[in-house]
């Protein structure tokens, strides 16, 4: 029984140290360097992303004005932020930027588990073709 207290607990404090490494992509030059590394398009959203040399997980989003007005934009902005953080501790990679791009309709009409969905399954596919290169 102790020995499953320390395996939660370790699985706690792993989370909690990706959550606290998890940052954000502010400059234009991370943005376009992840647009030519990998990317996977779902119906809600399309994801990129590309290896570094740090050891932290950045995230950066980012929508057009094809998606709407800026009210709409930053709603869809504020649902890919939500997901990021509740999905990348878990599946994300340390070492990797990734870029999430919301798309026009879809992104702020679909349900929030569909996005959820579409994320992991991007991020699935995209770990699977970076490990294929390597």
């Amino acid at each position: 029984m102790p020995q499953q207290l320390d395996n939660a607990e370790n699985t706690k404090t792993n989370s909690q140290s990706l959550k606290a490494d998890l940052q954000t992509l502010t400059k234009r030059q991370d943005f376009i360097l992840a647009s030519r590394g990998l990317k996977h398009s779902c119906d809600t959203m399309i994801v990129q992303t590309k290896k570094n040399d740090l050891r932290t997980v950045r995230v950066g989003i980012t929508c057009s004005k094809k998606v709407g007005n800026a009210v709409v934009r930053n709603r869809a902005k504020r649902r890919l932020r939500a997901i990021a953080r509740e999905i990348l501790p878990t599946w994300g990679r340390v070492g990797f930027d990734y870029v999430l791009i919301g798309r026009h309709g879809s992104t702020i009409s679909s349900e929030f588990k569909n996005l959820k969905n579409d994320f992991i399954s991007a991020l699935e596919a995209l770990h699977r073709k970076s490990d294929g290169e390597n």
